[in-house]
Order: structure tokens, then sequence, then C-alpha cells
């Protein structure tokens, strides 16, 4: 009798651009062209897989929505995915508007091309815009705002890590919830090696994270750490080999998405504020820039 209902059921086909499918009906509830007669109850959320890189909201990034899951990629490829004033904008815009998405249970960033991200466009560094005392000061903070817009999203964030991870690419991998490396990824902060302090609200997290003897080293002697030291300190949660990078992270997403929704939310947000009980200095980490930009160009 199963097999007799399963022949007498047809399921219809909607345009992929659909947030919604249509039930399974039997064959003959249609209408003379073919469309489905929707009755009530009839609509239900589907699960979407879809590519889509708004051109006029992010078109620095791209982004594949997938069910519950949101894959967000740094798309600047030819320049190793290095970060200027347009980038950091759409990465605080898009995680802001995730604070509302209560449909997805986590958001992947990663990078297209050889490397996750290369740290600042040094032929655009970011930060640096604006006239006006108070303009320059918004811009200075640029990347402390994409860095907390991260850290404050209400989805469980993963970082997808490969080629190089440095500088301002350290701090938005450092900003999210679990980090996945490539076995050939290499990590490192050059920040005090090239005149200015580690801003965008890094050493504080780099603390929580690796214990301050280890950020202190990392900071401070900006050396390169490759990946099975970032491993051991456990600045990455888990490697793989580049090849299998993708699985292991869909591995990771899995066991994330499968977790019931209200206590993974609650769980993550008690990690956020434990991390602030003692305050948050990093409002001033635009102006520390700023200073430094000065005093070095005084020098």
């Amino acid at each position: 009798m199963l097999v007799a209902l399963f022949n007498a059921v047809k399921v219809e086909s909607v345009p992929l651009n659909s947030n919604y499918f249509v039930s399974p009906r039997r064959a003959d509830d249609v209408t003379a062209d073919g469309t489905p007669k929707l009755r009530s109850g009839d609509i239900a959320p589907r699960r979407v897989v879809r590519e889509r890189s708004d051109e006029r909201l992010h078109p620095m990034l791209a982004i594949n929505e997938d069910g519950p899951v949101l894959r967000v990629e740094l798309n600047r490829p030819e320049s190793l995915n290095c970060l200027d004033d347009d980038v950091l904008l759409e990465v605080t815009d898009l995680y802001t508007r995730l604070q509302q998405r209560f449909d997805l249970k986590a958001v992947v960033l990663g990078g297209r091309g050889r490397a996750f991200c290369a740290g600042a466009d040094l032929r655009n560094p970011p930060g640096f815009g604006g006239t006006g005392g108070r303009e320059r000061r918004y811009h200075s903070q640029i990347g402390y705002r994409a860095c907390q817009a991260i850290a404050d999203c209400e989805v469980v964030t993963v970082a997808r890590l490969h080629g190089h991870v440095v500088g301002g690419g350290f701090a938005l991998a450092l900003a999210c919830d679990f980090r996945i490396a490539a076995t050939d990824t290499l990590f490192r902060l050059p920040e005090v090696d090239l005149g200015v302090p580690m801003t965008w609200g890094t050493i504080p997290r780099l603390i929580a994270e690796v214990g301050a003897a280890r950020a202190r080293e990392i900071v401070l002697l900006a050396d390169r750490i490759d990946a099975a030291t970032a491993h051991r300190i456990a600045l990455v949660h888990r490697l793989a080999e580049l090849d299998e990078l993708d699985d292991a992270t869909q591995a990771l997403v899995e066991v994330i998405v499968a977790k019931p929704d209200y206590a993974l939310h609650t769980s993550k947000t008690q990690f956020r504020a434990y991390s602030r009980a003692s305050g948050d200095p990093t409002f001033a980490d635009g102006d520390l820039v700023s200073l430094a930009t000065r005093f070095n160009a005084a020098r």
C-alpha cells in the first residue's frame, strides 16, 4: 500500500530563488497548465542552496547560503584578499545583518584564491579616511568594528583558513568562535615590525584564546606561526590537509547545526559576556594607530 501511495504522489518543482517548497500532492491536484493548486498548510520553509554576491551591498564578498549555514568568502583573490575600508565595511554590515537571521545556525568565513587574507591593502590601507577629526576617528575604528561585528554575531561563527592569515586577516579569524586551518597555513601579526601597535581588539581576544604569555610572544616578536604550532597552542581548533579542508569544515558545521538551537545560542553568548567581565578597553584602538602614524611620520 505504501508503494501505491508513493507512486500516486508527485513532487512539483519550484524555482531555485524560492524560499519555500510545495508539499507533495496527488498528480491530479494541479491546474490545467500544470501549476500546483495551493492549499492551507502546503507552504513550508525549504532548504535553499544558492550563491549570491549582492553587487549593491557586498561586492567584495562571495556569499553562499545553504539551509541553516551561510558561507562567506573574502573575494579579492588577485590581492590575496587584502583588506581595505570597503571590505571591512561590508564585513561589518553583513555580520550585523545576521543578528536577525534566526534561520541560520552557523556562518563560515573563508577567502577565495591562494590565501585566507594577507592583511591590509598597502596601496589603500584601511582606517585612514576622513577629513575632520571626528570623521578620521570613525575611520580609524573601521577594523575594530568589523571584528566586533563578527564577535557579536548571534550565529555561531567559523573561520576556514588556508594560505596566509596575516594582520587584519588574523584579527578577523580570531573574532570567530571556531577556527579550522589547512596544514600549510601560516599565521603572523607583523604590526610591531611595521611600527604600529596591534589593535582591532586583537590583543584581549588573543589573551583569552591562548593566554597572555603566548599572546605576548605572537604580538611583540611578530614571528611566523605554522599551522601545527597554531593548533598546539589552541590558536586553531582543528587541522586538515588542504584538499580535505572543505570536508573537515563541513563536518564541524554539521556538528554545530545538530545542536539544540536555544542551548547553543545561550551558551555562545555566555562566553561573550564572560570575555567582557573585566571591561573592554579596545574602544580607543583606532586612536593608538593614529598616534603611532603621526609619531612615525615625525621621525
